[in-house]
Formats: structure tokens, C-alpha cells, sequence
């Protein structure tokens, strides 16, 4: 049986990040999506040598701190390269917000900007309804807000 002590003392999860294609196209969508420009920005770096492997220039990438929590983009995907919920890895990056009708008009906004995405969906019995669409590498997001 494997020993179920914490490695460290935990306290949740700090920071997710995501690779991404075209780091301008990506920047631009989730400053969008984040109502706010990156808290970290490096990307004025990406042309330099050894940039993308170098975690002190934050691989050419940026990072958003959203609420506490920090979101960055990593900029070494191949172009044309697309993301795959289906393989091992990454699933989706859900984010919390407030209200149900916070997710509605997060719909509306979604659909002037032409982004494609799953309609306001209440998921029966778990107390919660969810708001589904994809960034420019494909990558699925979702915002989630509590059940009214």
C-alpha cells in the first residue's frame, strides 16, 4: 500500500501552465478572458537565445495571477500543433466565478467575439453549472459557477 503522507505540507494548487502555439495569439485571448493584462511578461524575450528553455525568463511566456492563483502561457509548441483532452496530460483548466449569471454573460460576450462554446449547461445533482469553450491551441476551458 503506498504511503498517504503529503510530500510537503500542501495548500493547494499555486500556478497552472499551458503551451501554446503562437504566444501573441495566446496572450491576447487570455488577457481577454482575464479582463487584465499578464502580472509577469516576457515575451518580448521569446527571440532570444535559449529563452523558451530558461525558467528565469519565464520561457518567453507570461503568467496572470488570477484571484491568488497564477495562470502562464509557455510559448514552445510546434505551429500548427493542437491540443488533445483524450492523451495523457491536461484534461481542462476550469475557473470559478460567481454567479450563474455571471456565466450567461460570459456566453453573450463569447458569442460577439465569435468564440465557440457550450452554452450555459447545469450539471444535475452537483450543485454547479458550467460554461465550456476552447482557446486558440484548442486547449478546453470552463468557467463554473454555483447552482442557483
Amino acid at each position: 500500500m503506498a504511503d498517504t503522507t503529503p510530500l510537503a505540507p500542501l495548500q493547494g494548487i499555486h500556478h497552472v501552465r499551458v503551451t501554446v502555439t503562437d504566444i501573441q495569439r495566446s496572450k491576447d485571448f487570455y488577457s481577454t478572458v482575464f479582463g487584465a493584462d499578464p502580472a509577469i511578461d516576457a515575451t518580448d524575450k521569446i527571440d532570444e537565445e535559449g529563452a523558451t528553455e530558461d525558467p528565469k525568463r519565464f520561457f518567453g511566456g507570461c503568467i496572470f495571477q488570477v484571484e491568488g492563483q497564477l495562470f502562464g502561457l509557455r510559448p514552445v509548441a510546434r505551429t500548427g500543433d493542437r491540443f488533445d483532452s483524450t492523451r495523457v496530460g491536461l484534461d481542462h483548466v476550469s475557473f470559478g466565478v460567481p454567479t450563474k449569471a455571471d456565466l450567461a454573460a460570459a456566453a453573450q460576450r463569447l458569442d460577439a467575439a465569435g468564440v465557440v462554446n457550450g452554452g450555459v449547461l447545469s450539471l444535475e445533482g452537483s450543485g454547479m453549472s458550467i460554461l465550456s469553450f476552447q482557446d486558440p491551441d484548442d486547449i478546453n476551458l470552463e468557467l463554473v459557477a454555483p447552482e442557483e
